[in-house]
């Protein structure tokens, strides 16, 4: 299988986030990640938990020190963080996102600039009692992927910013249902406001 990288001319950067129910699920995907990176089947560039608890309160936990950070949580911060890696928030999926603090991030965003309607619809699609796997990769040998993802049954793609039918294989691994039609009447299933996912 020709290995991946993301789409685009410049674009040189996957970046995947999956949500789990279970924090310590959570930890075992970033090692079966961490163990095909030392097989040469993925280039793992960093990694991130954003932990959410039941009361919708989150928390970010970095993967160099794995020390959680309390310090006040921005959804704007961490959208923001995911607009400079992907040169403007696209493709997220219906479902859930995340939001985190930082004081170097803050200031980036500041200067990006991430559209206020945006950044509202990512706070309101925060999923309480998920933790969520970020991980930014390089090349990636897609079937392997795929292979592993399919021990991780029950947790959910929350982005990827790969063609569609790529979605829709890792979301089949996961044992996910195809996402469907979103629906108008709630701010979790509408897409961001000029959005867009490139096939």
């Amino acid at each position: 299988m020709t290995d991946h990288a993301a789409p685009g001319d410049e674009q040189t950067e996957t970046l995947v986030g999956i949500a789990f129910e279970d924090t310590f699920r959570a930890q075992e995907f970033l090692t079966a990640a961490t163990r095909l990176a030392s097989r040469h089947e993925l280039d793992l560039r960093d990694a991130v938990f954003v932990v959410s608890n039941k009361d919708g309160k989150v928390m970010v936990r970095e993967t160099r020190d794995l020390q959680t950070s309390t310090t006040a949580v921005s959804g704007a911060v961490w959208a923001g963080l995911f607009g400079l890696i992907l040169g403007g928030p696209v493709g997220w999926l219906a479902g859930t996102a995340a939001g985190a603090g930082a004081g170097a991030i803050t200031a980036k965003v500041i200067d990006h600039g991430i559209p206020d309607e945006w950044v509202d619809w990512f706070r309101q699609a925060v999923a309480p009692g998920t933790t969520i796997v970020a991980v930014l990769l390089g090349r990636v040998n897609t079937e392997a992927v795929f292979d592993e993802l399919r021990r991780f049954a029950g947790a959910r793609l929350v982005y990827a910013n790969v063609p569609a039918s790529w979605q829709d294989r890792m979301r089949d691994a996961l044992g996910e249902e195809s996402l469907g039609s979103p629906d108008p009447s709630t701010a979790v299933d509408a897409p961001p406001p000029d959005s867009s996912t490139t096939t």
